[in-house]
C-alpha cells in the first residue's frame, strides 16, 4: 500500500469551506478510482491559519498513476479547491506503508 501526502493552508473560514468541498467533490471522485482504499484529513491551527493535511491510501503506485496521470508527484487540485486555499503543495509525497495496525487492510472508502 502507498500513502500519498499533500498539505495546504487556509484561513479558518476557508478551511471549513475546503473540508466541505473535499467531502462533496473530492471524496466521491477518489472513490471512483480503482485502487483507492481510504483517506484521512488532518487539521491544526497555525498562527492565523489552519493547516490541512490530506493522506490518501492506495493499493499501488499504478493506482496513483491512474489518478494523477501523467505526473504522480503532481498535486491534483481543482481551480475551485485552489480558490479556497491560501497556499498549497504543488508536489505530493508518497510513502510505502511498511507497518500498520491493519485499519487500511481490506477497507474500501
Amino acid at each position: 500500500m502507498i500513502a500519498r501526502f499533500w498539505s495546504a493552508c487556509a484561513t479558518q473560514t476557508q478551511s471549513q469551506a475546503y473540508l466541505q468541498y473535499f467531502s462533496r467533490a473530492v471524496l466521491p471522485e477518489l472513490r471512483g478510482f480503482e485502487g483507492f482504499i481510504a483517506h484521512t484529513v488532518l487539521t491544526r491551527p497555525i498562527a492565523s491559519e489552519t493547516e490541512i493535511v490530506v493522506i490518501t491510501i492506495w493499493q499501488s503506485l499504478a493506482a496513483i498513476d491512474a489518478f494523477a496521470n501523467p505526473d504522480r508527484e503532481a498535486a491534483v487540485v481543482s481551480p475551485e479547491a485552489a480558490a479556497l486555499l491560501a497556499r498549497y503543495d504543488r508536489r505530493v509525497r508518497h510513502f510505502e506503508v511498511a507497518s500498520s495496525d491493519g485499519m487500511f487492510v481490506g477497507q474500501h472508502a
